[in-house]
């Protein structure tokens, strides 16, 4: 279905003359990639309310016969599968006429555990094999011409989470918090120095 027969009166109206001047006008497309899902149909549920979830028409989970995609992160959406990435950009290729594109956000969080010392929180081998495989799966994408122009990790630094506040880390630099927010390079703000030198 496409999304006219789903949500129809909600989304705005357009003359032919601005469908015309709309199609092809954006620079880039920026993506966030972190995780992928199986997607099953929803039927629509007579009174929902109009929302993304019951607009959409779709279940999405990060497992399948009882299996989940791939290992987990800290965050609950947050299902490892760097395939994925590939597919994705391969899709938006192939679907919209091959766009310039700006990776906009992609990263690994682990939980804020304090009982770790600051030596240990440093010691994030678990990101650096994220980025590796997503930067593995996004050099195959261009290979196969995605026109990806840029790639933004997240995060520099530890940050404030919309979703999860500060129980979460997503940064390549740890973030005292606690003491001034010093600051002190993690494993994979090293490896990343040296990943961006060799390329």
């Amino acid at each position: 279905k496409s999304m006219q027969s789903m949500v129809g009166k909600r989304l705005p109206k357009f003359s032919e003359k601005e469908s015309e001047q709309l199609k092809g006008s954006f620079d880039f497309l920026g993506l966030n990639y972190y995780s992928s899902f199986y997607a099953a149909n929803a039927p629509h549920l007579r009174g929902a309310e109009p929302a993304q979830q019951t607009d959409a028409l779709v279940n999405v989970t990060n497992q399948h016969d009882g299996k989940l995609l791939g290992p987990m992160a800290a965050s609950s959406w947050l299902c490892i599968y760097p395939r994925g990435f590939r597919e994705l950009l391969l899709f938006i290729k192939k679907q919209y006429n091959n766009p310039v594109i700006y990776i906009t956000e992609n990263g690994y969080d682990e939980f804020n555990d304090p009982t770790l010392s600051l030596e240990e929180s440093l010691i994030d081998t678990y990101r650096i094999d994220y980025f590796y495989r997503h930067l593995y799966y996004l050099q195959t994408a261009i290979k196969d011409g995605v026109n990806v122009k840029g790639y933004f990790a997240w995060s520099l630094l530890d940050n404030m989470e919309w979703d999860s506040g500060y129980t979460v880390r997503f940064g390549l630099v740890f973030v005292d918090f606690k003491n001034d927010l010093k600051r002190y390079p993690k494993l994979s703000a090293h490896w990343f120095k040296k990943f961006l030198k060799k390329s």
